[in-house]
């Protein structure tokens, strides 16, 4: 199973947890599963711009995206990005 490890805001909104261990194909799935899946995906089923997705410390982004496959022994970790401008 592949372990899911989540900022603190979002374990706040899913009960105080920060580890799910999923079983899912690839990491949109696990990501889909997640109880907070809500606040990872936008209205549009997209992931929200801010949320960055890490397998095994490599950003989604290098590999496959979404659709990188999963074998059951990665640890997907969601890092929430801070935005913000100057006054």
């Amino acid at each position: 199973m592949a372990v899911v490890l989540l900022p603190s805001m979002l374990a706040a909104e899913a009960g105080g947890r920060n580890r799910f261990e999923l079983a899912a194909a690839t990491v949109e799935d696990a990501l889909r599963a997640l109880p907070v899946s809500g606040l990872v995906f936008d209205e549009r089923g997209e992931l929200r711009p801010l949320v960055n997705v890490y397998v095994d410390g490599i950003d989604v982004r290098e590999r496959e995206g979404l659709a990188t496959k999963l074998d059951g022994s990665e640890e997907i970790r969601l890092v929430a990005a801070i935005a913000g401008g100057a006054r």
